[in-house]
């Protein structure tokens, strides 16, 4: 490349470095670099030379330049010779001070090269400062600021001249005026400081080590002096901090006297500027070097100054920190290190500073208090080691402070004391209540406000931090293990530590565990010396109630049980015997609250689950019963009737602290009530049990529940004792009221009295349940329920009244019902007789008759209804008219109830949540299914099933959904209790199943699919039960019944006849299992179920009713008349298109009588068809004789009648528009609605070719057609057809797609079908533009999948390529040229005769129909390629001149005629393509440029398949080479067939050129399905290339200078891309071969290219440039010619 060249280059990336678009602006610079890294000897000039050339180039422009100076001296310094380093320097001095004004990006660009330069040629670099620093002249900004980075990149090469430079530099500070001259000077100076402090650190490793701090000291203070004495004073903020910051590095190299002088002066001076600058980090930063340099004076100095210092660092320690803000954080840092510089000075008067600040302080001072002790205590612990009594005493008024950040503070500084043993000073402890109390804090609730303040500290946040120190300093510092133990028990009790339960215990576990492992003796606390504990019991009480709740207060359960086990022997030594067992070792893998058998339950043993459970998984009665059977274990482990006795009394102690609780106060009581079993002394029992009913809050019903399980536990081994406890708290003074009405009313206690009355009566209901079988039968009648119903009702002027009152009711019922399981379980060893058994059923009758009817929010119902379950068992047995009032109350009280979706309001108008009705109706129900067990148990007979559904029967025809869905579930529940139950001794009749079956029949299709699920359940379930009446065993399965499950999901199918069917075989299937006697009742049911409001029940009916009578009745013929009226008058009033269909079927066998008349009433119909006249047409196929004469009859009339008409519109310019003729629409749509019935199958088989051909030509017929003017298009009813998609509203076209779609279903060829819906054939056919390829991808469908069937249809389609309408023409074409590409064309023979059809259509005067034959012809190598040969020449003729076509605008036709001929040659040989060969290429070439994306891919496929017939033929060696460029550029062409095309042709041709290099990189490279890195394949290339083809390079590069002007963007940016790689890899000896100047002018004109990727194409291209040599003769430089 010649020196002009490379200029040439260089200079056009130059004027493109300030391209508006950023990409393109990044690779001018990246190739810039490039070559300047190259050859910089060679680049840099250049760069100097344009920037010397053009002094007035954009700011922008020229900075981008030095930029890239800046980055090549960077990587190539050490290659650039002096002389070049020195005009660099000379370039880059006068750059940075030509403008005497500031021009920050451009001057700093220039200083950047010379602090680059600097690095390795410092004497270069200072000697042009230095000429530019001269004395009594003010220097320029840059200078200044580069002497500064030269000092701070390169220390050791700058020092050594800071010394004349301050001299020189001290008489121009006087000159500076003006601020950013200060401001700079400043920089400098401070610069100037650390270098010469660096330097001093490390004379070790200096070129000078005798330089000295003395070297400085003078020049620096005078500079100190002017900058402290004039310029600190500046206005401009900036220029405050600049000096500031140089003030402190300065102070650092200043004489001890002179330093001893100015401090006075200088901190006082500082500390004002807080008050002045915001940015406070640069003055903390410099008063930090200022007190180190301070520290090594006198101290008197600094003490001096103590209270002015200590009260600003104090003002700014307080300042909030923003931790987003790295200033604040390293301002906040800097302080902190003065507070450590001062407390080597005076420790004692800054603690007491401190100290002051912290006790007298607000929240800020607080804060910023605590974090200097902390630092203190960390940082100086040998100073603060003295004063740990002083601090641990001052920190007693921030433990008062409300402030969380305050608190959070507090707890830092207590990790940071302990571990340096502060808490063990008296004081410690409260320090440590400090913090568990705030290991309890609650969380904060933060809803509708954000937190403004970022420092603000959550409740959550600050309890985090405090559960993180304590288990720190419970597991790390273990001078704290004897503080904490056993102290952190004495929390344990407290409430306000409850929230604190998990960390405590946690702690505590750990401290125990490791003394008790290590036998240290502190482990066993002696609590008689320990004042501040709580006793063992109250731990212990507390520990069991924590665990009742394990999830509670952040999952306290497993903590409290560990520690329940790691304190047993502090609570008794037999109970630490218990625990610790080494046979009660918890079994591996067993679940939470499931011990097996033999296995002894401890704390241990319950806790090894429950981190596998959660609050929704635990099951909660099992978890408490696991509690208090450990509980009782462990009373029985431990034996101590004292133990016991203190035990319960510490429980009762106890009670009033879970006021707040009542769930676990409910706990606690049963809790006594195991320990009370567990006395022996019956004072203690008497005294316990008074307590607990004097105490209880019995308005709460948890409460109440938890007293009345205590009491029945306790009465288990105390019973008399109990039931004379209940009689004297009757009789106390908290029942006395004031008798008569007046009283009654007025006294303000009812309400308190009657929840005692509940509590009473509920106890008695659990002492029932838990008291001794041998004595509780006595006392049912004698107290239980005596003392019950005195309680229950009340008498006023001796009358009796019942109480209203909700609570004291429902305590009742669940006492009754507690009283009749008692009773069950005692009669089971003895007879009883309960007396009073009727009394009690009726009286729940009437709570339950109470009740309203519309509403469910109280558990009423649920609990009436399991008492009396329990009591119906108990003897004497209910009479049939107590039954029947039972059933009828609890079901209409049930079943009525509304959805549970409907929102109930109680009487005090409060809602229930869904939660909570979801849990209220499923125990209702459940209550609801298990009373009407127990009854069906009392009379399993058929009369007591009956019985049953006589009151369910109302419910199942029930209009409400949800009554429905109740009663028949209910029935099927009821019916599935009968059989199993259900024990048959002899073979009998089930004489009452007909009416049974016919309930539920009609509700197998039930709207609900929870209905119609449970009846099709319910009618198998009654079959077996036939199937038991017969005789058979229980275990019998009988393949009938068992499949009807099978059966019913056909009641589900959509399809009409499918749901006939299932209902017919259903209807056969019960017909056949039941006897004459039942089939009567069941036809008068069904017959009522066709009034049945819901039209699918009415054809499941409709169905059952036809089937039965077919079997079974034998004389319902003379009913037809009346039948068929019954059925046409149903049909009309029928809305539903399943019930209809039903219906329209039973009218086929009256129809086919009449069928002439009928078709010429229908066909007359008008268009479009309803919905009645097609379920006739319908019904009509299914008779198939019948059938195949309609269908015949309408082929011949659709292919005799006029299609359409046309009729020009005068509002339309060109052509006419196409209107639909009536008659053969009409035959359209009927022979679409016949075809809908299956049964037509037969008829349609036999006429398919006839019919097939006849709807095909309609389809063309149809295509763009409009419906004439009085035919509605909206009126159709969208169809459910038997495949295929539907089509839309009512048109010519459609309807003839439809016919066709039923018609292949008719045909059986639902493979077609398939095939065209996944490909959107059917949609194509619809679009006229379209409607060719629909009409292939049938052809392609029917050829795959009905190949024996195109013969006749072929013969059939003939006729119509000569028919006088151009779209039958266009469209039998289009099928026949399909069918060519198929081999079934072969196997029937068809290839020579449509061969022959297809060349007569090449002189059809549409163009269209010649398209089509040409692609017809190339299908032949496709289906026949065994032809191709047979008939080369006349298809090589043929497809050729397909190339020639004029009349071809869209290239259409030239398409298929080389995608015809890239398929025929595949099958020719050598000889036959000879004579065509270079006719075909030279026709191919222009196509390679087409505008059509499909066009190109077709010639570049052509090319590539002619390529085996060039082997030899240096013709087409010339060629390849001729389009070898073009190939490689539209490897990144837009469309990405056509690369995929030009992969595949390279690998074809590229072989034929010679190079098995390049051939062999084709096929490793090139693959089909991968992308191509086209920059690295085509650097790859050209080496290749060079190699084996260096005669081409002149013709590729000046074809390649052809495509800069391509019309594609992608090939433009290639281009410039192929030819950067070409020169790249060029070796030196070819340049003066190739026309440089050409390329480089048109990589230069690219890089105007309107397209940014182009530009950045090119300039990557100009980067590629790497040889240079002298001009030449042959190197002038030309102007492009792309026209060439």
């Amino acid at each position: 490349m010649e020196e002009s060249d490379i200029e040439e280059a260089s200079q056009a990336l130059i004027e493109a470095a300030n391209d508006r678009d950023p990409m393109v602006q990044e690779q001018v610079r990246k190739s810039m670099l490039t070559l300047g890294k190259r050859k910089p000897d060679r680049v840099l000039p250049i760069f100097q030379n344009y920037l010397l050339k053009h002094p007035k180039l954009p700011v922008a422009h020229r900075v981008a330049v030095l930029q890239t100076i800046e980055l090549i001296l960077l990587s190539r310094i050490d290659e650039i010779g002096c002389l070049r380093v020195k005009s660099i320097v000379s370039l880059a001095s006068d750059e940075m001070t030509r403008s005497k004004e500031v021009v920050p990006d451009w001057q700093q660009a220039a200083s950047n090269i010379l602090v680059a330069v600097g690095n390795k040629h410092m004497g270069d670099i200072m000697e042009e400062m230095l000429s530019k620093f001269q004395p009594g002249v003010l220097p320029h900004f840059f200078v200044v600021q580069t002497l500064a980075r030269l000092a701070h990149s390169n220390v050791y090469g700058m020092v050594p001249f800071l010394s004349a430079i301050l001299t020189t530099m001290l008489p121009m500070l006087g000159m500076a005026k003006q601020d950013n001259m200060k401001w700079v000077f400043s920089f400098a100076l401070s610069r100037f400081s650390e270098s010469i402090v660096e330097y001093l650190a490390n004379l070790d490793k200096a070129p000078d080590p005798t330089v000295s701090k003395a070297t400085f000291s003078g020049e620096i203070y005078a500079a100190y002096d002017i900058l402290f004495c004039n310029w600190l004073q500046s206005r401009e903020s900036k220029v405050r901090l600049t000096v500031t910051e140089a003030l402190g590095a300065m102070t650092l190299l200043m004489a001890r006297d002179k330093l001893e002088e100015q401090l006075p002066k200088l901190i006082p001076a500082l500390l004002n500027l807080y008050k002045k600058t915001p940015d406070h980090y640069i003055i903390s930063k410099s008063l930090c070097q200022v007190l180190d340099a301070a520290a090594s004076t006198d101290g008197r100095l600094l003490r001096a100054l103590a209270d002015s210092l200590l009260l600003t660092l104090h003002q700014q320690v307080s300042l909030p920190v923003d931790y987003n803000s790295p200033g604040t954080v390293k301002n906040h840092n800097e302080i902190l290190r003065c507070f450590s510089i001062l407390a080597d000075t005076f420790p004692d008067r800054l603690v007491i500073f401190v100290l002051q600040r912290l006790e007298n302080g607000g929240e800020r001072n607080r804060v910023g208090s605590l974090a200097v002790l902390r630092h203190l205590v960390n940082t100086s612990s040998s100073i603060m080691d003295t004063k740990k009594g002083l601090i641990v005493t001052s920190l007693r008024l921030p433990l008062l402070d409300t402030s969380n950040k305050v608190k959070k503070k507090v707890v830092q500084v207590i990790s940071a004391i302990a571990h340096h043993g502060y808490l063990e000073l008296e004081g410690g402890d409260m320090l440590l209540r400090f913090m568990m109390l705030h290991c309890a804090l609650p969380d904060a609730c933060h809803q509708g406000r954000s937190l403004s303040d970022q420092e603000e500290v959550t409740n959550e946040a600050l309890r985090n931090i405090c559960e993180k120190t304590l288990h720190l300093l419970a597991t790390t510092v273990g001078r704290m293990e004897d503080v904490l133990w056993p102290a952190l028990l004495r929390y344990l009790t407290p409430v306000q530590y409850a929230d604190a339960t998990v960390p405590l215990c946690s702690s505590l576990v750990l401290l125990g565990n490791r003394k008790r492992v290590t036998g240290d003796p502190g482990y066993i606390v002696d609590f008689t010396k320990q004042d501040s504990l709580p006793s063992p019991y109250s731990i212990m009480v507390r520990l069991w109630v924590n665990a009742s709740y394990p999830f509670r207060s952040r999952g306290r359960g497993a903590p409290s049980l560990r520690l329940l086990a790691i304190l047993a022997p502090n609570t008794s030594t037999k109970f630490s015997i218990y625990i610790y067992s080494p046979s009660l070792q918890h079994p591996k893998g067993s679940r939470v609250c499931e011990t097996p058998p033999g296995t002894t339950l401890t704390p241990v043993c319950l806790c090894v689950g429950l981190p596998e459970s959660t609050v929704d998984t635990l099951n909660r009665r099992t978890w408490e019963q696991s509690l208090l059977k450990l509980l009782s274990k462990t009373l029985v482990a431990v034996m101590d009737a004292g133990w016991c006795c203190r035990l319960v009394s510490e429980m009762s102690l106890y009670l009033p602290t879970y006021n707040g609780s009542l769930d676990e106060k409910s706990f606690l009581y049963k809790c006594m009530g195991v320990t009370l079993q567990r006395c022996c002394d019956s004072g203690v029992v008497k005294e316990q049990l008074r307590i607990i009913l004097a105490t209880a809050c019995h308005s709460e019903a948890i409460e109440r529940e938890g007293v009345a399980k205590g009491i029945g536990l306790c009465a288990s081994n105390h019973l008399d004792d109990t039931l004379a406890k209940l009689d004297d708290f009757a009789r106390s003074d908290a029942f006395r009221k004031a008798s008569g009405i007046l009283g009654l009313l007025k006294d303000k206690n009812d309400g308190d009295v009657e929840k005692m009355k509940s509590t009473l009566i509920l106890s008695y209901g659990y002492i029932a349940l838990h008291a001794p079988e041998d004595k509780v039968l006595g006392r049912i009648d004698s107290q239980i329920l005596r003392n019950i119903s005195k309680h229950f009702s009340t008498k006023v002027l001796g009358m009796k009244v019942e109480t209203k009152d909700l609570t004291l009711k429902i305590s009742l019922l669940q006492s009754v019902g507690l009283i009749a399981q008692a009773i069950g379980a005692c009669v089971r060893r003895q007879n009883y007789l309960f007396a009073r058994k009727q009394e009690l059923v009726g009286g729940l009758m009437d709570i339950i008759k109470a009740e309203p009817a519309d509403v469910l929010v109280t558990s009423v119902r649920h609990l009436a209804m399991t008492a009396c379950a329990s009591l119906v068992n108990l003897d004497p047995a209910l009479t049939e008219t107590e039954t029947c009032g039972v059933l009828q109350t609890c079901l209409n009280s049930v079943l009525g109830l509304p959805p549970l979706e409907v929102v109930d309001r109680g009487e005090e108008d409060e809602s229930l949540d869904l939660q909570q009705r979801q849990g209220l109706y499923a125990e209702t129900f459940s209550a609801l299914e298990d009373l009407l067990g127990r009854l069906l148990s009392r009379n399993l007979t058929p009369d007591g099933l009956q019985s049953i559904f006589k009151h369910l029967e109302v419910w199942m025809g029930s209009e409400l959904d949800h009554g429905r869905e109740r009663a028949v579930r209910t029935a099927t529940l009821v019916l599935d209790s009968y059989l199993h139950n259900l024990a048959v001794r002899k073979t009998t009749t089930f004489h009452n199943i007909g009416a049974l079956l016919g309930r539920l029949v009609p509700r197998c299709t039930d709207r609900c699919s929870a209905v119609s699920w449970a009846a099709g359940e319910g009618l198998r379930i009654l079959l077996r039960i036939q199937l038991r009446y017969e005789g058979f065993p229980p275990e019998h399965r009988d393949a009938a019944v068992d499949n009807l499950p099978t059966l019913y999901e056909g009641l589900r199918n959509p399809d009409p006849a499918a749901l006939c069917q299932t209902c017919s075989h259903l209807a056969e299937a019960f017909s056949r299992r039941l006897t004459p006697q039942q089939v009567g009742p069941l036809i008068l049911v069904l017959t009522e179920g066709l009034r049945d409001p819901q039209p699918s029940c009415c054809l499941v009916s409709g169905v059952f009713l036809n089937t039965l009578l077919m079997h079974r009745g034998g004389r319902l013929q003379d009913l037809v008349p009346e039948i068929m009226g019954a059925l046409h008058l149903g049909l009309q009033a029928i809305s539903e298109d399943q019930v209809k269909t039903a219906v329209a079927h039973s009218i086929l066998t009256l129809a086919s009588q009449h069928l002439q008349v009928v078709i010429d009433t229908l066909i007359s119909y008008p268009l479009p068809y309803d919905s009645s006249t097609c379920d006739m047409w319908m019904a009509l196929g299914g008779h198939s004789a019948l059938a195949g004469h309609i269908v015949e009859t309408f082929t011949e009339r659709l292919v005799a009648m006029v299609p359409y008409t046309e009729k020009r519109d005068p509002a339309l310019r060109m052509g006419a528009t196409k209107v639909a003729t009536v008659q053969p629409l009409a035959v359209t749509c009927a022979l679409r609605e016949i075809m809908m019935n299956g049964q037509i199958e037969a008829a349609v088989t036999e006429q398919f070719p006839r019919l097939f051909v006849a709807l095909l030509v309609r389809m063309g017929s149809s295509v763009g057609v409009q419906l004439p003017k009085d035919i509605c298009t909206g009126a159709t009813r969208p169809e459910k057809r038997p495949s295929g998609k539907v089509l839309g509203a009512f048109d010519v076209c459609g309807m003839a797609l439809e016919a066709m779609q039923i018609l292949l279903v008719r045909a059986q060829l639902d493979e077609v079908l398939k095939t065209l819906d996944l490909q959107e054939g059917w949609a194509k056919m619809k679009e006229p533009q379209q409607f060719i390829d629909g009409i292939a991808l049938l052809a392609n469908a029917m050829a795959t999948h009905a190949g024996p069937r195109l013969p006749a249809i072929i013969q059939h389609l003939y006729p119509t390529l000569t028919s006088i309408y151009e779209c039958q023409r266009t469209t039998a074409t289009a099928f026949l040229s399909e069918l060519l590409n198929h081999r079934v064309a072969t196997e029937m023979m068809m290839t020579d005769s449509l061969m022959k059809s297809m060349i007569a259509r090449l002189a059809d005067p549409c163009g269209a129909v010649r398209m089509l034959a040409i692609r017809g012809l190339g299908n032949i190598a496709t289906g026949s390629p065994e032809k191709v040969i047979k008939y080369a020449m006349e298809l090589l003729a043929a497809l050729s001149s397909g190339m020639e076509e004029s009349d071809d605008p869209s290239k259409r036709i030239a398409l298929e005629a080389m995608s015809g001929l890239s398929k025929v040659l595949l099958h020719l040989n050598k000889n036959a393509v000879r004579m065509l060969l270079v006719y075909i290429l030279m026709k191919i070439k222009p196509f390679l440029e087409s505008e059509y994306d499909t066009v190109r891919c077709a010639a570049v496929l052509l090319l590539g398949n002619l390529s085996k017939f060039g082997s030899g033929e240096p013709v087409f060696r010339d060629q390849i080479h001729n389009v070898l460029m073009s190939l490689l550029l539209h490897l990144s062409d837009p469309s990405p067939d056509v690369v995929k095309a030009c992969k595949l042709t390279l690998q074809e041709c590229v072989p034929l050129l010679g190079s098995k290099l390049i051939a062999t990189m084709f096929q490793n490279h090139l693959y089909e399905d991968r992308n191509l890195h086209y920059g690295e394949f085509i650097n790859d290339l050209m080496k290749y290339i060079i190699q084996d083809f260096p005669g081409m390079l002149n013709f590729y590069h000046t074809t390649i200078l052809q495509f800069f002007k391509s019309t594609w963007t992608q090939v433009r940016a290639s281009a410039a891309m192929f030819t950067g790689f070409l020169l790249g890899n060029l070796p030196r000896e070819f340049y003066p071969h190739m026309n440089i100047g050409n390329i480089i002018n048109g990589l230069i004109q690219l890089l105007g290219d309107p397209d940014p990727t182009v530009r950045a194409k090119a300039a990557e291209a100009m980067g590629h440039f790497r040889h240079f040599h002298p001009a030449s003769g042959s190197g002038s430089l030309k102007e492009l010619d792309v026209s060439a």
